[in-house]
């Protein structure tokens, strides 16, 4: 069962990885990076470990094209 301290919301997730939040929830409708949604308020939420392993790919892809 996955805890609520394992999701930030959009302004912590975009600050995670650098970007604004129109950029982040842009991402998300396009399935970029995914999403999910605080079923009491309907808030987008984004998992933590989504975020780290989003970061890790795009590193590893700029690497790649060096």
């Amino acid at each position: 069962m996955q805890k609520l301290s394992d999701y930030v919301q959009v302004a912590e997730a975009a600050e995670m990885l650098g970007v604004s939040q129109n950029t982040l929830r842009t991402w998300a409708a396009d399935g970029k990076i995914s999403v999910h949604r605080n079923p009491a308020n309907g808030y987008r939420l984004f998992r933590r470990s989504d975020l780290e392993d989003f970061l890790r790919k795009t590193a590893e892809s700029a690497a790649k094209k060096k």
